[in-house]
């Protein structure tokens, strides 16, 4: 049984329709035409509590990304590729149409769809500035309005729905983290004062549990504690948390540096220091449209621009990066065992919760083990090329001879954060399987053999994954690589390797490295490792280099690589990533998995 992650899928779409049917009543008891209902909480996070779900309660939708306009006539649910076969499923379509929204955005739809004169409410706190925007553009458009409502229509007839979290905030250490409290807030008083800024409002948990030092435990998988902050060029810093989270241990840790203030007074206070004229940096991806809203109350224009936070935060420090190298090999271990037990025991009659379940029993027994870092996809067979499936007790699919197995999981140790996807075969490939996997597998060594100048993007680098998919006229419908946290989120941003990855690679910068190839019916390979930034040193260079250390240390599946695919200088790559991975994981791990490793990691010449 699972300590993280549940497999029940608690979604039933009959509940749709009178859900639906009592927010148009509401709506229509305030006189108002419509709703959007976006998949968020106040801090736009990945992860939000049960008290915010309320794309889910309402439609049924559980992913990660989402929206619902409800309109008095008609309804549609916004999901993005991931989740075009998850979404009909979940929802009543005899009630919400599913779009795409990579062809339809919601704001194209209000247009079309909004009735001249209606007016279409929304929820100011879960929309950011610059979604609000292009909502009143198309509500205009239509020759209609928007409108905030407050409080929210939904909580008025949600009637059993969770209460808001009080997880405990606790000090994270120094030691892991490598900056003090006073060594951050310095650094972003100096970003403050280079943009000419008197303040920053802190709306993203992740940046004010890196900037304080701090760990909560408010959402899953990510270690945060919901709450804003203030910062101001000068003068002390505010906390706005809930006081039943502080715990003693975290007042006394951050109190020479900041003071806690229940998350009420953020408003009044905010309200305060625009009225004296401060320039008040709120940050683009995160801060509610409400927070704008305040600002210009009380006769301020608000600064709407990046957080400076999250590049600092993305730069790991020297031991963040020994961190993740020692959680990168404690989990290795883990993972060793792992694999070595799957290819002894699959299938076996296994199925995919009970390869989910076994995995993190391997990872628990390390002792460190504080959470899964997400959902584990372990899809079999065809339910391996549904890029982010989520296996529940009505999905369990079976393992089955013949076929391919893809895991993505990770785990949250409290001195890194891991991702790794493995694709194993069950029985025999076919020769297509070993094909699409060494063309993957291709991409994935380009990537972690690359090497490029001082400036380069994530988008720069993006092709070299590709290109071994593109000369057979295949490709992968999601990006790269992802920026990772430090014992905080799997999924960080502004680095990435994608095409919309603008951000320069900068040494420190830890990211995922997983291409992937998804023939839908039949199987789903991807291949994941984590790389951290490097600099390069060549001999003769005319300019500062980059390249990358890989993190994870696993063996690939070698019964998948197609030989005669790959060139002498991937193969040696391989070898010398095995023996690395043979070297550090077998005095770590069981005679029956030693034994594993050593085929494992055999060189393939």
């Amino acid at each position: 049984m699972s300590r993280f992650q549940t497999f029940d899928d608690l979604t039933d779409p009959a509940r749709t329709a009178p859900r639906v049917a009592a927010l148009r009543a509401e709506l229509a008891r305030r006189g108002v035409h419509g709703f959007v209902v976006p998949r968020s909480d106040e801090h736009q996070s990945e992860y939000v509590p049960p008290s915010a779900e309320r794309l889910a309660w309402l439609t049924g939708f559980t992913g990660s990304a989402g929206a619902a306009v409800i309109l008095a006539d008609h309804a549609a649910l916004f999901v993005d590729g991931r989740y075009t076969l998850q979404a009909p499923a979940q929802t009543d379509t005899g009630v919400i149409t599913v779009v795409d929204s990579g062809e339809t955005p919601p704001s194209r739809w209000v247009e079309a769809n909004l009735a001249e004169g209606a007016v279409l409410g929304y929820d100011p706190w879960l929309h950011t500035a610059d979604a609000v925007a292009r909502l009143e553009r198309a509500a205009k458009a239509a020759g209609g309005r928007l409108e905030p409502l407050s409080p929210n229509p939904i909580d008025a007839i949600w009637e059993d729905r969770p209460a808001p979290p009080k997880a405990p905030v606790r000090p994270h250490p120094e030691a892991l983290a490598g900056l003090s409290r006073g060594e951050k807030l310095a650094r972003v008083r100096e970003a403050l004062a280079g943009e000419k800024l008197d303040a920053l409002v802190i709306s993203d948990p992740h940046a004010l549990a890196w900037l304080f030092n701090l760990r909560g435990g408010d959402v899953a998988h990510t270690p945060l504690p919901l709450g804003y902050a203030l910062v101001p060029r000068e003068g002390s810093a505010t906390l706005f948390l809930d006081p039943d989270k502080v715990t003693n241990e975290a007042g006394d840790a951050v109190g020479d540096v900041a003071a806690f203030r229940a998350p009420d007074a953020l408003a009044p206070t905010l309200a305060e220091i625009a009225r004296r004229g401060a320039r008040i940096r709120l940050d683009r991806d995160t801060a509610a449209r409400a927070l704008s809203d305040i600002v210009r109350d009380a006769g301020a224009e608000p600064d709407v621009g990046a957080d400076p936070i999250a590049r600092m935060k993305a730069v790991k420090t020297d031991a963040e990066i020994a961190g993740a190298r020692a959680a990168h090999v404690r989990d290795g271990a883990a993972v060793a065992r792992f694999l070595a037990w799957f290819e002894a025991e699959a299938p076996g009659g296994l199925g995919e919760i009970d390869v989910v379940e076994k995995l993190e029993a391997f990872r628990s027994e390390t002792g460190a083990l504080v959470d899964v870092s997400f959902p584990s996809i372990a899809g079999a067979g065809p339910n391996g090329a549904i890029v982010h499936y989520r296996v529940s007790r009505a999905s369990n699919r079976a393992l089955a001879a013949g076929e391919l197995f893809l895991i993505d999981s990770g785990a949250q140790y409290r001195d890194g954060t891991t991702d790794i996807t493995r694709t194993l075969p069950v029985g025999v490939p076919t020769a297509e399987m070993r094909d699409r996997y060494t063309r993957v597998l291709q991409g994935h060594l380009a990537v972690s053999r690359a090497v490029f100048p001082k400036g380069a993007t994530g988008a720069q680098i993006d092709g070299f994954a590709r290109a071994p998919l593109w000369r057979a006229g295949l490709d992968f419908d999601h990006g790269t690589g992802h920026g990772v946290g430090s014992f905080l989120s799997v999924h960080e941003g502004p680095q990435r390797i994608a095409k919309t990855g603008t951000t320069p690679l900068e040494p420190g910068m830890i990211l995922s490295n997983e291409p992937g190839y998804y023939r839908t019916g039949a199987f789903g390979i991807r291949i994941e490792n984590l790389i951290l930034v490097e600099r390069r040193e060549i001999p003769g260079a005319e300019r500062e280099m980059r390249g990358f250390e890989t993190l994870t240390l696993a063996p690939y599946a070698r019964d998948l690589v197609d030989l005669a695919l790959l060139d002498a200088g991937e193969i040696a790559w391989i070898d010398a990533y095995h023996a690395r991975v043979e070297e550090t994981l077998a005095p770590l791990v069981d005679g029956r998995t030693r034994d594993w490793l050593a085929r494992a990691c055999a060189p393939l010449g």
